[in-house]
């Protein structure tokens, strides 16, 4: 379940939406007028710099949402840079026409196709599709940015870190002792990780990384800022090897789907979010068996039951 053994304080976020705020550091957030149960209160779009700004995420093509980041532009300020985390609906459609308003270049990984593992890849062409929030399919970047390019501009500079996981093509990226983390950490609840476009091997390694470094704020794609992200990075992977844990239990009784798994393990779960959690679920599966721990008891699909391996 979304949002389930988050400190309760972090779903008391009530952002203004449409409005500017500044976060500090140059930074400010605009939440987009998006929210759903997928996108809790709507898609943080942020802006730095004081004269040639950068906007990341500019979020779902909504002319309200573009007005808003228009007008947050001062007299004396341009947008040269429009960075894109990851191509999901809620977070790169807007950029194509941010972009032809502005003249600015749109810099992200790659394409929605971009960085997906070779698994995940047999699974796309064997016909499961995407899953969740919805991938944007049109999205094409001007400059595509490798795992630790610099992007430089008027008084700022970023570090992209690749950070597969949620989605092949996603980048977090770095200023000074903050992190803009797109989908990978929220700032209200665990990712989503929906086959064949995340990868839950992908997502345990990219959390794994950022805890090489010892953080002082993410700014999420969604919800609050996070204060002590290292201890969020600690809860992100424990609450997934609690998640591996419960499912390995349920095999040890019965082989079966990812389906029946969530059912079982997701019970708490609203009926309307029960496919993103079959999809967590099915992630789990093909991670699982990527580790040799458990088998399908067939070709590896969105439908097929799992059972544990026998030495």
């Amino acid at each position: 379940q979304r949002g389930s053994h988050m400190p309760p304080n972090l779903l008391q976020f009530h952002p203004p939406i449409g409005i500017a705020e500044t976060l500090g550091q140059g930074v400010r957030r605009i939440v987009a007028p998006n929210a759903s149960p997928m996108t809790f209160r709507g898609t943080n779009t942020y802006l730095l710099g004081s004269r040639g700004l950068v906007v990341i995420d500019p979020g779902p093509n909504n002319s309200d949402h573009l007005r808003a980041i228009m007008h947050a532009v001062g007299h004396d300020q341009m947008i040269s840079h429009i960075l894109v985390t990851h191509a999901h609906i809620d977070h790169s459609p807007l950029a194509s026409e941010l972009s032809q308003k502005t003249g600015a270049p749109i810099f992200a990984f790659g394409p929605a196709s971009a960085g997906r593992s070779a698994v995940m890849q047999r699974l796309f062409d064997a016909g499961l599709a995407g899953g969740g929030e919805g991938i944007d399919n049109d999205f094409c970047p001007d400059i595509v940015v490798p795992d630790q390019a610099e992007i430089l501009g008027d008084g700022w500079q970023l570090t992209a870190l690749h950070t597969p996981g949620h989605i092949g093509n996603h980048l977090c990226f770095q200023y000074k002792s903050s992190l803009f983390t797109g989908d990978l950490v929220m700032g209200w609840a665990s990712s989503l990780v929906s086959p064949p476009d995340g990868d839950l091997t992908d997502f345990m390694q990219s959390i794994r990384r950022l805890q090489n470094t010892r953080w002082g704020v993410f700014h999420p794609g969604h919800g609050a800022s996070v204060t002590a992200p290292n201890d969020r990075l600690a809860w992100l992977l424990a609450h997934r090897l609690q998640r591996e844990a419960s499912i390995l239990a349920q095999l040890a009784d019965a082989p079966a789907t990812a389906s029946n798994l969530a059912s079982q393990i997701y019970c708490a779960t609203p009926a309307a979010l029960q496919p993103a959690a079959t999809r967590n679920v099915l992630a789990h599966l093909i991670d699982l068996t990527q580790r040799q721990l458990i088998c399908p008891l067939g070709s590896l699909s969105q439908d097929v039951a799992f059972e544990i391996m026998t030495v």
